[in-house]
């Protein structure tokens, strides 16, 4: 993932006390309430002023905790976007075959999804409708090209089918394992390592091949 390591957006960093404002709120707490409103009503129709409203604090209280909404949407997606590239990083350096990576892949972006299911909603939202929302969107290419390059390299080794276009099957299956937004709980019956694991299961077997 190297070609989007350079991006000029980085994740604000946080003040020295951490909390500033109101009390009882942190900079992670504006963060996350503000992501589950963008993820509800749209990052464009959110306002900063409906989202002091919100938090039941002015709009200058809020300014003490983010400068603008941009701050808030690449502090989300920038966690989100960093921990799926060291999973495709380690899922590309283990040893062994190339069916083993790809799976290796497909199990650690689900793992992410299911840790940051609302950042990874939120990235999945994105339209490009200003350069720092664009550059965001590159940076979610870049992941979606790994992904086609594992299976490619798999279909060059002849362990998955080779009647499958590799960037087809490779979006397919990206597409699978984000799909899981629409529906995954952090609080529901199945947990991150059961769920990867049959993503993975499931995925994997219908792209082997037959031979």
């Amino acid at each position: 993932m190297t070609e989007n390591s350079s991006t000029s957006l980085a994740t604000p960093t946080q003040n020295d006390s951490g909390h500033r404002g109101r009390p009882g709120y942190s900079r992670e707490d504006v963060i996350r309430i503000a992501v589950a409103e963008f993820n509800a009503y749209g990052y464009e129709a959110t306002s900063m002023g409906k989202l002091a409203q919100r938090l039941g604090l002015t709009k200058s209280a809020i300014y003490h905790h983010v400068s603008s909404k941009e701050e808030i949407l690449v502090g989300a997606t920038s966690r989100a976007l960093e921990l799926l590239t060291e999973a495709l990083d380690e899922a590309g350096a283990l040893a062994g075959d190339s069916r083993e990576r790809l799976k290796a892949a497909i199990v650690g972006a689900t793992r992410v999804l299911c840790t940051y299911p609302d950042e990874v909603t939120l990235l999945l939202r994105l339209r490009g409708n200003t350069d720092v929302e664009e550059e965001l969107m590159e940076r979610r290419r870049g992941i979606t090209r790994d992904f086609v390059a594992f299976v490619r390299d798999a279909q060059e080794d002849g362990v998955v089918r080779d009647d499958l276009d590799a960037g087809l099957a490779g979006r397919l299956t990206l597409g699978t394992v984000n799909s899981l937004t629409e529906w995954y709980r952090v609080d529901g019956e199945l947990g991150p390592e059961e769920l990867s694991g049959a993503v993975a299961s499931l995925i994997m077997k219908g792209l082997l091949s037959r031979a």
